[in-house]
């Protein structure tokens, strides 16, 4: 392709996925209740704030955690990244009243633009689970759950991979009265987390026993050149020019400094195979990986309309799922199409609405599979 042609294709491919990004924070009205007061002098019980950890593994606490004794928020700093980052728990009710049981673990991952301090994110399926722990550590803005190709950029280092399977969870481990077999460990996630969930699962089947993805990223083939370009438009910003006048909240296309298209990956342009990264961290191509992990896969259609970013996580799933059938792999696919039946506020579009009623019915089908675990 002459060069020339060939930049008009970046510049149109970046700037349609773009568009079709999602904002995944759920609306407020799904948010936790507000966090309990910490023990002061007015006489709330210390039982009602968050337990303390203690640092190790390269993260350091900055500040005190917030919220209540079983749904909080710490902060925290390493150098794997750059910048402070939130890591928000969910701890079961009788957790401190059980100092003799160990839970085992769920590791949520978010959707581009989210930030787990956003107590939204709790969703209700997760701080109704009875028996075990949810996780959500920062993911940022647009980190991709991987370290990056090129540290070096004005966002800094963005070791997310490190930074999430090396320090948060040996430091959750250390801190809570986890189970440590994979049996008892799960990853997922929704949007960019579904992509993290698989890659997480698939580079680590040690760690995680079970593996979920919603409204995922799935797909990082050429056969799926929109998603591509959907992580081109976080990298690369093209989206602010959809940002209206500031009113005072940030404008969620606006994935911090700007940086090269090729930053995580490589070149996402098949040129000469150039784009070979791309392909090797593809899902799809990857689920082989998966032949001794509990596998979940949820989607909508968008209502077939393509400017819904959920008709083209469809397509990742569909293709996710045929991979899975080629392998003789088992797995769960719900796909819901206009959201007719599932739940009162999902409509078949890249929602809160719907990933609400995906961990509505997936949470007990987790916690089964771990209490039937050995």
């Amino acid at each position: 392709m002459p060069p020339a042609r060939l930049r008009r294709a970046r510049a149109a491919l970046a700037a349609l996925a773009a568009c079709l990004l999602p904002l995944a924070a759920p609306p407020a009205a799904w948010a936790a209740p507000a966090p309990a007061a910490r023990a002061d002098a007015s006489g709330a019980s210390d039982a009602d704030a968050p337990p303390p950890l203690t640092d190790g593994f390269g993260l350091t606490q900055v500040g005190s955690a917030t919220g209540t004794a079983t749904n909080f928020v710490i902060t925290v700093t390493t150098p794997k990244v750059a910048g402070p980052h939130t890591i928000r728990i969910l701890l079961p009710a009788d957790y401190a009243a059980r100092p003799d049981k160990r839970y085992p673990v769920l590791y949520f991952l978010h959707g581009a633009s989210d930030n787990p301090s956003d107590p939204a994110l709790a969703y209700p399926a997760l701080t109704a689970a009875q028996s075990m722990i949810t996780v959500i550590p920062d993911g940022g803005l647009r980190g991709w759950y991987t370290d990056w190709l090129d540290q070096n950029t004005a966002a800094g280092a963005q070791n997310w991979e490190t930074f999430h399977l090396t320090q948060v969870l040996p430091f959750v481990d250390a801190n809570l009265r986890t189970r440590t077999d994979r049996a008892h460990r799960a990853v997922g996630g929704l949007s960019m987390g579904g992509f993290g969930a698989l890659h997480y699962a698939q580079d680590r089947p040690d760690l995680f026993g079970q593996v979920l993805t919603m409204s995922g990223a799935n797909d990082l083939s050429t056969d799926e050149m929109i998603i591509r370009g959907a992580v081109v438009a976080t990298l690369t910003n093209v989206g602010t020019v959809l940002c209206g006048p500031s009113d005072g909240h940030p404008c969620g296309l606006d994935f911090g400094p700007t940086v090269s298209s090729d930053a995580i990956f490589g070149t996402p342009y098949p040129v000469f195979n150039a784009d070979w990264r791309w392909n090797a961290a593809d899902p799809v191509a990857r689920a082989a990986t998966l032949a001794h992990t509990g596998i979940a896969v949820y989607t909508g259609n968008g209502n077939n309309n393509p400017a819904d970013m959920e008709f083209w996580a469809e397509g990742t799933a569909k293709r996710l799922k045929q991979r899975l059938d080629a392998l003789g792999l088992p797995y769960r696919y719900v796909d819901y199409g206009d959201g007719t039946g599932w739940g009162a506020d999902c409509h078949g579009g890249h929602t809160p609405g719907c990933w609400a009623q995906d961990l509505a019915d997936y949470v007990p089908r987790l916690e089964a599979a771990f209490a039937a675990a050995p």
